[in-house]
């Protein structure tokens, strides 16, 4: 495997680093590096400059009116995205349903639904988990019962990131109880402004509202918003699970919060302490093979290979990285790091931080907040069970 890039390659970092740079407010670069909160509109703010470049879709066709790049390029637009300071991009729009949309939706869906998508003016959600079908996502009991020319949707999807700004949800709705539970479900896509649709914001660890419960009760949903064919959601659910599990992954963030991590165990003297430094190389270690991994399922993405068993791979090892530098910069300032002050994710925080550096503050919230990587996205236990069963056999 050569793993130099090419000049083309490298002249096209460049123009992304350059225009990166030129484009991404100061503002949330600032908040991005510092781990403080970000806004609905720090992060729209972005994904709209990103749309009226054309490149909020990067990893779209051009048919689609995507810039087409190889899987090379979207890798690089990542790295030096994360490593400028650019939030990460709401995936469920532009990463998750729009692939669904291109490769299952008729054309009358992709002309409706793509455009504000790629231009970031409509908030994306995604409806798969409830309070029971988690890991377990076969076991969906949202119904959608079809009545003429719509559909009745009842039921309740929870751990719905940033639902409280969602505009449209695309769910898994059960519409057949015949069968393997599998046969029976059905890729929906709905507006969050119709009636008898709720969602309640569940507050985290870290006192974020995050996540949320969303609640349909008898909600009314045309037919021409159903994807593909009724029962056969389960096919179109795998192929936005493989690019969930490749975007799980976060490894240029991963690189972009290493940086962070040296920065803070220089500036609390940890940094000379040779056993940190060798936890610290770890880590390095770690990430840099996550990073072979990732170009492994870009790579076959590329091929038209399945990919999931890796993508599986991918999931694991990524969110327990995310894990490993949070807890590693909360050792590196050591007592200072404890104090937990949700005030402090504001950016411009001036409060009292008792006997440490006030860009120490962030850190009980961000190691709180990493706690959930293993669960979230099929927790790593059944990970490995899949891994186990479709990679060693």
């Amino acid at each position: 495997m050569d793993l130099a890039f090419t000049p083309q390659e490298l002249a096209f970092r460049d123009e992304i680093r350059g225009w990166v740079k030129d484009n991404l407010p100061a503002d949330i670069a600032h908040k991005v590096h510092n781990a403080l909160r970000l806004s609905r509109d720090d992060m729209q703010r972005w994904a709209k400059i990103l749309g009226k470049k054309g490149w909020l879709g990067y990893g779209w066709p051009k048919e689609f009116g995507g810039p087409g790049w190889t899987a090379v390029q979207k890798h690089l637009f990542e790295e030096e995205c994360a490593l400028a300071g650019a939030p990460r991009i709401v995936p469920f729009g532009p990463v998750m349903v729009a692939p669904v949309i291109m490769a299952f939706g008729n054309k009358e869906q992709q002309e409706r639904f793509l455009p504000g998508i790629a231009s970031g003016e409509v908030w994306w959600s995604q409806g798969y988990s409830e309070p029971g079908s988690g890991s377990d996502l076969a076991s969906v009991k949202t119904r959608a019962e079809r009545q003429g020319d719509h559909y009745l949707v009842n039921g309740q999807k929870t751990w719905t990131t940033l639902g409280q700004y969602g505009e449209w949800i695309f769910c898994l709705v059960r519409t057949s109880t015949e069968g393997k539970p599998q046969t029976g479900i059905s890729f929906l896509l709905v507006d969050m402004k119709s009636p008898g649709v709720t969602v309640r914001p569940i507050k985290l660890l870290d006192g974020e509202c995050e996540v949320n419960e969303v609640f349909f009760d008898n909600v009314k949903v045309p037919v021409e918003n159903l994807i593909g064919e009724e029962n056969k959601g389960w096919t179109y659910a795998k192929h936005l699970l493989s690019h969930e599990r490749t975007n799980i992954a976060d490894v240029n963030r991963a690189k972009r919060e290493l940086e962070r991590l040296k920065r803070i165990a220089k500036a609390e003297g940890v940094w000379d302490d040779l056993r940190f430094r060798d936890q610290i190389a770890l880590l390095e270690v770690d990430i840099v093979a996550l990073e072979m991994l990732v170009l492994r399922v870009l790579s076959a993405e590329k091929s038209g290979k399945q990919s999931l068993d890796i993508a599986g791979l991918l999931k694991i090892k990524g969110s327990e990285i995310q894990q490993r530098y949070a807890e590693l910069m909360m050792l590196a300032a050591g007592p200072f790091s404890l104090p937990f002050i949700e005030e402090a994710m504001e950016a411009g925080w001036q409060g009292d931080f008792p006997g440490g550096v006030v860009a120490n503050a962030p850190l009980a919230s961000t190691y709180f907040n990493m706690r959930k990587t293993t669960i979230y996205g099929g927790s790593n236990e059944v990970q490995r069970n899949i891994v186990a069963q479709t990679v060693l056999g």
